[in-house]
């Protein structure tokens, strides 16, 4: 099992349509649990994702509970990306099978999310910098992880 995306209740349809195509790409499964912002056949996200969203494996969960119900039968670790950590992602080491968990645009992710995580880790950023666009943000992450893995 190669790693997954999971997106907590995303805002913005444009960033997960490039995050899906990403993962297509990739052959990664993206987990959107919602509720998301947007509908999941957003034109926007369609736009974004272009034409491989059809190609794209995506599990909706209809919130933080059904997500867990799930994650609890399966082996991976789930791995926030937080800002609330100086734990560097490039220094953590990645494993098959991890959920690399990405918090809402707007918010983050919510202290039950957060403290619910195995693992916290951080893009580190100058101190000017407030936050990454989401997609970036997973794009460095999977990069590293696929980096390791491969």
């Amino acid at each position: 099992m190669s790693i997954a995306v999971v997106l907590f209740q995303p805002d913005i349809p444009g960033n997960t349509g490039t995050i899906l195509r990403l993962a297509a790409c990739f052959d990664l499964s993206v987990h959107v649990i919602g509720p998301a912002g947007f509908r999941l056949d957003d034109a926007s996200l369609k736009r974004a994702g272009m034409d491989y969203l059809e190609r794209a494996t995506l599990m909706e969960h209809v919130d933080w509970a059904a997500f867990q119900a799930w994650r609890l039968e399966q082996s991976g670790r789930l791995v926030a990306f937080t800002t609330h950590t100086d734990a560097p992602y490039t220094a953590f080491t990645f494993k098959a099978g991890d959920l690399l968990l990405f918090g809402r645009e707007s918010a983050g992710l919510p202290d039950l999310v957060h403290n619910s995580a195995d693992a916290r880790i951080t893009i580190p950023m100058a101190a000017t910098g407030r936050s990454l666009n989401l997609a970036v943000s997973v794009a460095m992450g999977v990069g590293e992880a696929l980096r390791q893995l491969d």
